[in-house]
């Protein structure tokens, strides 16, 4: 399906569900359909109060339509924004419908919802997984960093750069490479599988409550990830301290289990963020090498972070992560 094609179908469901039955055009609707992604990995479009998105190519449909009927479950209320439809049954892509939401302001970083986002976690951690339409597949964040350094080796960058993130990546587990299942102490609850600011919209729109989307890695697994990228930000100095003790607080506060209650979170979040680290490291390059371009002083911070993972003595990273 060419890019304008999949515009075009994704915008006729985007105002199917956005109209009621029977009618052509709504109140609220503004114009004409508007893309808001166009992604590999995922394409939306919006048309009045309603989005559609078209998931990646190679979308596990079977387990995306469970992950959508938990999106859709009583107990997720308020938690997790509810889709407008299920997957589309055929075509090259599946496809979904979702209200519209307002989303983070990335202009306004005082503003960001840290602790909503953190008591939004909690609270979707504590559901218990076997109450939820099942069974429900892993969460799909280990798989990500394994595809973000497959994405790295493709694009060829430089390679006095990807040292680092390759043995960064090469001391992380087998089970926070997507090689393996995570161990009983570190699997078992439901999570998110790929969160930060962007995964949180407003809805109703504009001032409803926040609401997190994106279910296409939500899953089974280990709790401590969903907070790993803050946590791995926090550690490379790209999150101010005030900011990660906010998040952290009200995580705790909302009784989030991912972590103990009080004290040293970092026995529960070292290898999630050291993986988050080398994802984004890997993704860094990736993206870098495509644009033929240097990475930018973000981009740079993290590949600098895995050097440090890298030069850690084997019993604080490999043995350590065993």
């Amino acid at each position: 399906m060419t890019a304008s094609a999949l515009v075009q179908t994704l915008a006729a469901a985007a105002g199917g569900a956005a109209h009621p039955p029977g009618l052509s055009s709504c109140g609220d609707c503004e114009g004409d359909a508007t893309v808001l992604a166009d992604r590999p990995d995922g394409a939306v479009v919006r048309h009045g109060g309603a989005v559609a998105k078209a998931h990646a190519a190679d979308t596990d449909r079977s387990a995306l339509a469970v992950r959508v009927e938990v999106a859709a479950h009583p107990l997720l209320a308020g938690i997790l924004l509810p889709p407008l439809t299920r997957p589309s049954p055929a075509g090259p892509r599946a496809v979904t419908a979702w209200p519209y939401g307002t989303p983070v302001d990335p202009a306004d970083p005082g503003a960001a919802p840290w602790e909503e986002a953190a008591t939004l976690l909690a609270r979707l951690h504590a559901v218990a997984p076997g109450l939820l339409h099942g069974p429900l597949p892993p969460m799909r964040g280990p798989a990500k960093v394994a595809r973000a350094l497959a994405r790295m080796r493709t694009a060829q960058p430089d390679r006095a750069l990807t040292g680092p993130v390759e043995r960064a990546w090469r001391c992380l587990p087998g089970w926070a490479r997507g090689e393996t299942a995570a161990p009983p102490a570190r699997g078992g609850r439901l999570c998110h599988g790929d969160l930060h600011l962007g995964q949180l919209v407003r809805h109703p729109v504009p001032q409803g409550p926040w609401l997190l989307i994106d279910i296409d890695d939500l899953g089974v697994g280990d709790a401590a990830w969903d907070l790993a990228r803050p946590a791995a930000w926090y550690a490379a100095g790209l999150l101010p301290p005030l900011v990660w003790t906010r998040f952290l607080g009200a995580y705790r506060a909302a009784g989030g289990p991912a972590v103990r209650a009080g004290g040293d979170p970092w026995p529960e979040l070292d290898v999630p963020a050291r993986a988050l680290t080398v994802q984004t490291a890997a993704l860094a390059l990736a993206k870098s090498a495509a644009e033929s371009r240097p990475l930018d002083e973000a981009e740079q911070v993290m590949l600098d972070s895995c050097a440090r993972i890298a030069a850690l003595p084997p019993e604080l990273t490999c043995e350590a992560s065993s």
